[in-house]
């Protein structure tokens, strides 16, 4: 088996020392950092696709974010050195004024720069300033509002209101505990994800 296969089941199983180690080991042998970076993003998807067929749980999911995490910090520096490179796109992403919950919106945004996706990540408890602020300045091809609470919803379709007001185009994802279809339309976001995973392919569709 090739240090590639052992990288890949090494992210798919959740073994973070030999994901750092493995990863250390490929860039000591020449691998680009972009590459080792794709061979990761193989083993993120099987977490994925072990997370939506149940074999997976959420602490999983959020373990798997933080191992990607350490990983981005040695790859990123070295893959924007080079040149190499190739975003899919822009997202701007936060958890709105009132709510102070930021597990599932730290899952996503994981999952989403394993896919290639440049998110700005605002935090949590953000008034509408801030999306419209970042906005402006990161020119983001998609908008993610995230909330846990009921009475996030509220802020939800205030945040989107003015949003729309800025750009009508600009695509708005909402996610989190009491989000579903109904709230989806209420707030007139573009679109809604039940969970991380789900999230990504909403991303994705918006974004290619």
């Amino acid at each position: 088996m090739t240090n590639e296969e052992d990288l890949i089941n090494a992210m798919a199983d959740l073994e973070e020392e030999k994901v750092l180690d493995l990863t250390n080991q490929l860039l000591k042998d020449g691998k680009k950092p972009v590459e080792i970076f794709n061979i990761i993003r193989k083993g993120m998807t099987i977490v994925g696709d072990k997370f939506a067929s149940k074999e997976y749980f959420l602490a999983d999911l959020i373990y798997s974010a933080e191992i990607f995490e350490e990983i981005n910090k040695i790859l990123m520096p070295l893959i924007k050195k080079s040149g190499d490179s190739k975003q899919l796109g822009k997202v701007v992403m936060g958890t709105v004024k009132n709510d102070i919950h930021d597990i599932g919106k730290n899952i996503v945004i994981g999952l989403l720069r394993a896919e290639g996706i440049d998110v700005i990540d605002l935090g949590v408890d953000k008034p509408i300033e801030s999306f419209i602020e970042a906005i402006k300045k990161e020119k983001p091809k998609a908008v993610g509002l995230s909330g846990l609470l009921t009475l996030a919803i509220d802020s939800m379709k205030k945040t989107i209101e003015a949003i729309k007001s800025l750009d009508p185009n600009i695509p708005v994802i909402v996610g989190g505990g009491p989000v579903d279809a109904d709230t989806c339309k209420y707030v007139n976001a573009n679109d809604w994800a039940p969970d991380a995973v789900e999230a990504v392919k909403v991303f994705k569709k918006y974004l290619d």
